[in-house]
């Protein structure tokens, strides 16, 4: 195991690794145990009881955060001329069609979204092999594909995000920056919990919520006590 540093040592010394804290503890600590020189995200990890090789036990969502993520969001939206200045009134980095389809099967992907319209979905779906292995292929459950793209952009530059059970049964998801007040990220935190437990799945048995961790970049993981949600 690799040596820890000064910075390391003191942020471990300050979380105890057999205690699980509420929620409003756990998002005070977290930032007191960041020591990283740039703005550390703020992720959680919640272990679900769920199989999610299962489609009836699949747990994926989108939610829209109180206080955003603190990211900046590069958003590109795929869709017809019509639609193009709606999108860039909204925000949107990149707009347009069959330029930015050539590009991205030349290797482009330098983006955190893509949007696209129902009636553009012909042309986008080849790029499934390219966007889906980076989780950037747009969804209708996940209101990435829509006619509506000016309230789409406006959504996910606000903080709306989408959320999805790995294949080892945990839901990774950032819910804001070390800088935010511990206020906020604990309202972020409470958003997000508390819609992945309206999304419990009814063939799911026994506890739902397994564990839950919020840590930071490079930070010690911080075990949350699941009654305090």
């Amino acid at each position: 195991m690799a040596k820890l540093t000064k910075n390391q040592k003191v942020a471990y010394a300050k979380v105890d690794a057999d205690k699980a804290y509420t929620l409003v503890e756990a998002t005070k600590l977290v930032k007191e145990t960041s020591y990283t020189k740039f703005d550390a995200s703020v992720d959680l990890s919640i272990r679900l009881g769920v199989d999610p090789r299962k489609a009836n036990q699949m747990v994926r969502g989108i939610v829209t955060l109180p206080h955003g993520t603190g990211k900046t969001v590069r958003v590109l939206v795929l869709c017809t001329p019509d639609k193009e200045q709606e999108a860039r009134d909204a925000g949107a980095d990149h707009v347009g069609l069959d330029e930015y389809i050539t590009k991205i099967e030349g290797g482009w992907t330098d983006v955190d979204i893509v949007i696209t319209m129902p009636g553009v979905m012909a042309k986008v779906g080849k790029l499934g092999k390219i966007l889906g292995p980076r989780n950037l292929m747009p969804n209708p459950k996940t209101g990435t594909v829509t006619n509506d793209v000016g309230k789409a952009v406006t959504d996910v530059k606000g903080g709306k995000i989408d959320f999805k059970v790995d294949k080892t049964g945990i839901i990774h998801a950032s819910i804001g920056k070390v800088s935010f007040d511990a206020t906020k990220l604990l309202e972020n935190a409470q958003e997000l919990l508390q819609t992945i437990v309206k999304l419990k799945p009814t063939a799911a048995k026994g506890q739902y919520m397994k564990s839950i961790s919020v840590s930071s970049t490079m930070s010690p993981g911080i075990r949350i006590e699941a009654k305090s949600i």
